[in-house]
C-alpha cells in the first residue's frame, strides 16, 4: 500500500468515528448543525494531517486486539468497582493505602499512556507519575498493588502493538 493511500486511510479510520461520535452525541439533526459537525470533524482531520500525526506509528495498535482489551478492561473495572464498595460500606474501612511503582514493559510513549489510563480508570488506583517507563501508582488497598504489581494490565497494552 502507498503511503498516500495509507494516509487516507487513517484518516477514514479517525474521520467515521468522530462524525458518529458527534452525531451520537449531538441528537440534533438540522442541517446547518450537521453542516457544522461535518466542518468541525473534517478541520480536526486537516489540522492532525498539518501535526503529521498520520505518518506516526501511533496506528501500530492492533485494532483487532484493542476491541478484547476494551473488553478486559470493562470487566476489570466492575471487579475493582464492587471491591472499593465493598471497602466504603464496611464498618471497619478495611483500607491499606500505599504508593507504588511498576515498571511498564512497553517503551513506546503512547502504550505507556494507554497504561497509566487503564490504571486510573480501575477504581480503587490512580496513576501518579509516567516517567522513563515508570509509573507511580496510589492504590487503595494491598491487595490493588500487588495485583497490578503482578503485570497482566502490562502485559495486555503490550500485546495491542504486538510487543
Amino acid at each position: 500500500m502507498s503511503t498516500a493511500s495509507q494516509t487516507i486511510t487513517r484518516m477514514l479510520v479517525l474521520l467515521i468515528p468522530l462524525v458518529a461520535a458527534w452525531l451520537l452525541w449531538s441528537g440534533i439533526y438540522k442541517p446547518l448543525l450537521l453542516g457544522l459537525g461535518v466542518f468541525s470533524c473534517l478541520l480536526t482531520i486537516y489540522i492532525k494531517h498539518r501535526m503529521d500525526y498520520f505518518a506516526t506509528d501511533l496506528f501500530a495498535v492492533r485494532y483487532g486486539r484493542l476491541l478484547g482489551y476494551w473488553l478486559w478492561l470493562a470487566k476489570e473495572v466492575v471487579k475493582s468497582s464492587l471491591d472499593v464498595a465493598r471497602i466504603v460500606l464496611s464498618p471497619s474501612l478495611p483500607i491499606s493505602p500505599e504508593v507504588v511503582k511498576i515498571k511498564a514493559s512497553c517503551e513506546h510513549p503512547v502504550d505507556q499512556a494507554i497504561l497509566a489510563n487503564s490504571i486510573t480508570l480501575t477504581p480503587g488506583t490512580l496513576a501518579l507519575d509516567v516517567h522513563n517507563g515508570e509509573i507511580t501508582v496510589h492504590a487503595l488497598t494491598q491487595a490493588g498493588a500487588d495485583e497490578l504489581k503482578q503485570g497482566e494490565m502490562d502485559q495486555r497494552v503490550a500485546a495491542l502493538r504486538g510487543n
